[in-house]
């Protein structure tokens, strides 16, 4: 009964339809029409697809529901396939505009159902009309609600990256807005798609005001994808240098050497200006800029000023252009006063300062070298910093001048007496004089008597009792020496002096004093690994060897302690003293021994001549005296086991005294 109900209410329902009740919309009518195509609803119902009238065929389906033949149901079939487009998910179609409310377009796509886009992604196209063709992307055919879903702006995406990808391929221009700025660059928009234009590649110039740009429409061409994260690179740039690139060639074809060109600065580095000479830039080095000597070319010049240069060199293959300046104004060195000579006296300033010594600017164009040999006459001066600085005004001296090479020494000692003349009766050798000391070296002191007079003190010749193993030891810059003349080479300029020579040689008393085996009291300065250095009296100091250093209780005298030592060499030649501390204590231990072997050899001799008495008394006896022979040969017993222990004793003193005389001749031999 329920089935029959229902078979009811839709026979009703295509009753209404076919009747063209009030109920059916524009939109259904529209889609019956299309499906239809054409088919009139008089042949629908003369073809009996519905049985209008008597009770409903419950086995109509079985028999062939509407009646259709078999060509009459194919080519409905196919009037109906016709009415659809096949679409897939992730497709890019193209529909029409059907109707347009606050919230939704409505596109027809040629589907079983329309479509709903957004009204916010028609925000570029406010006249947006029915009937317009817009293309979109299909999202899904079907949602949870049925309704097919579509994107105006993934469409346009998809489209943007494609045109992007075709402009790198194949080098295309293509055209951006440029939306904003950002940090080292500027944010352009690219049918949708967000691209980045580096600062470096606005323009071949440098830009110093990026926000000039913002709000512009321009021409790029894509130089990098990054796909994986979306990322896009573009250049204005490279459309100018390609405009250039062209022009450059046609300004280089009509260059020449000492061509005069008018530019315009257009950039400025430490070691030039690059100058535009209209689509090619020259370099105009610094050197070339003025004939005087300048630090930075901003002393000279500006950015974005005019100015004529003359063109120095050009290369066609890698368009260089070498420019100059300078060389529009005459060399100054042409407009050098002629009576400027050898001997002539001239002022400038100090423009630079080297190692080897200072050029001095007479003017523009014109500098002098002041070697540093030539700055002073002292010797001493070995830093030109130390005499001159940049900026200085100086008077000097021409030594040589070679108009040719452009080329002139100058010297600024000339202007003072030379100290060196007559030197030899201001400081005759043995004279006495006050020196401050200007340089220390391992051989000796340098020392100045007067500007210009320096000497040379060796380091033998600072002491005559101490021993100096480098100069600061003994005395320090600027401190102020008694020195003696001791030679004098006035041709090459040297002196020798002394310290030492003020004094009376020490030595010649000290032999006197230090004679050998003497015995002083020293005390210990230093210790090293072959020994240590010890004070004696009047300043002198010896050396003892580390062996000689031993205390007789086996421990050796340590730094700072006093005690005596004996003297076991001196030489006044070389100035050298050599003590021992153990010659002491082992000299007086050896006399001991050699008094107790004396005493034991005195008593050795007395037992054996005893033994010798008893002999001869006991051949003189008889055999029956036997008690006389016993007490006889206890005796020769006794005595023969003494003169063996007193040959023992010889002995041992022979090996003790062995050793101590190869031990003095191994000092004798150091």
């Amino acid at each position: 009964m329920a089935k029959k109900l229902e078979a009811e209410k839709e026979l009703t329902a295509k009753q209404a339809e076919l009747q063209g009740e009030e109920t059916t919309t524009v939109k259904e009518k529209e889609t019956i029409e299309s499906e239809a195509d054409s088919v009139s609803i008089e042949e629908i119902k003369s073809k009996s697809m519905i049985t209008p009238t008597g009770d409903f065929d419950w086995d109509a389906d079985d028999k062939g529901f509407g009646n259709y033949s078999a060509a009459d149901r194919e080519k409905f079939e196919e009037m109906y396939a016709g009415t659809f487009n096949s679409i897939e998910k992730g497709e890019i179609i193209s529909g029409v505009v059907v109707s347009i409310n606050n919230k939704d377009v409505v596109l027809n796509i040629g589907f079983k159902s329309d479509g709903l886009v957004s009204l916010s992604e028609f925000r570029d196209t406010p006249d947006l009309k029915v009937g317009d063709s817009v293309d979109v992307f299909v999202e899904s055919q079907e949602d949870a609600n049925g309704q097919l879903v579509l994107s105006r702006k993934r469409a346009k995406t998809q489209r943007s990256w494609e045109t992007i990808n075709e402009a790198l391929d194949q080098d295309k221009i293509i055209t951006g807005f440029v939306k904003s700025r950002t940090k080292g660059g500027l944010i352009v928009d690219i049918m949708g798609v967000e691209a980045f234009l580096p600062g470096s590649q606005i323009d071949i110039k440098p830009i110093r005001d990026y926000d000039i740009y913002v709000g512009k429409t321009m021409e790029f061409k894509v130089v990098k994808i990054n796909h994986e994260f979306k990322n896009v690179v573009v250049s204005h740039k490279v459309l100018i240098e390609d405009d250039l690139e062209n022009q450059k060639t046609e300004i280089v074809a009509k260059l020449e050497k000492g061509q005069v060109l008018e530019g315009t600065v257009k950039n400025i580095t430490d070691f030039g200006v690059f100058i535009d000479l209209g689509g090619v830039d020259g370099l105009l080095h610094i050197t070339d800029i003025s004939w005087g000597r300048i630090e930075h070319p901003r002393e000279v010049l500006s950015l974005d000023q005019k100015i004529n240069v003359v063109v120095l060199d050009f290369d066609d293959e890698k368009k260089r252009i070498a420019l100059g300046l300078k060389q529009l104004t005459p060399h100054p060195w042409e407009a050098l006063d002629t009576n400027l000579e050898i001997g002539s006296k001239v002022k400038g300033r100090i423009v630079t300062v080297a190692d080897y010594g200072a050029f001095l600017e007479i003017t523009p164009g014109v500098e002098g070298l002041i070697h540093v040999s030539e700055m002073s006459w002292s010797q001493n001066l070995r830093n030109p910093q130390e005499f001159l600085k940049v900026g200085d005004e100086v008077e000097a001296q021409v030594l040589t001048l070679d108009r040719a090479e452009r080329k002139m020494s100058l010297g600024i000692k000339q202007l003072t007496p030379d100290p060196w003349k007559n030197i030899g009766e201001r400081y005759p050798i043995g004279s006495k004089h006050k020196a401050v000391v200007k340089n220390m070296t391992n051989f000796g002191v340098f020392v100045e008597i007067e500007e210009g007079i320096d000497g040379l003190i060796h380091i033998s010749d600072l002491s005559w009792s101490k021993k100096v193993n480098h100069p600061n030891e003994f005395t320090k810059v600027g401190e102020e020496l008694d020195v003696v003349v001791l030679e004098l080479d006035e041709a090459n300029r040297k002196l020798s002096l002394g310290h030492k020579q003020l004094e009376e040689n020490p030595w010649e008393t000290f032999e006197t004093v230090f004679t050998l085996d003497s015995i002083h009291e020293g005390t210990v300065l230093k210790v090293t690994d072959k020994g240590a250095i010890v004070a004696l009296p009047y300043g002198v100091e010896g050396f003892a060897p580390t062996k000689h250093m031993v205390k007789e209780d086996g421990s050796s005298v340590k730094a700072d302690e006093t005690a005596e030592f004996r003297i076991i060499e001196f030489n006044k030649d070389s100035k050298r003293i050599v003590v021992s501390h153990a010659r002491i204590w082992e000299e007086a231990k050896a006399e001991e021994r050699k008094e107790e072997f004396n005493a034991k050899k005195k008593e050795a001799k007395a037992t054996t001549s005893a033994v010798k008495k008893v002999k001869e008394s006991v051949e003189k006896s008889t055999l029956g005296d036997l008690g006389v022979l016993a007490q006889l040969k206890e005796k020769m017993e006794g005595a023969e086991s003494k003169a063996k222990k007193a040959k023992k004793t010889e002995d041992d003193a022979a090996e003790v005294a062995k050793p101590e005389a190869s031990e003095e001749a191994e000092e004798s031999a150091e």
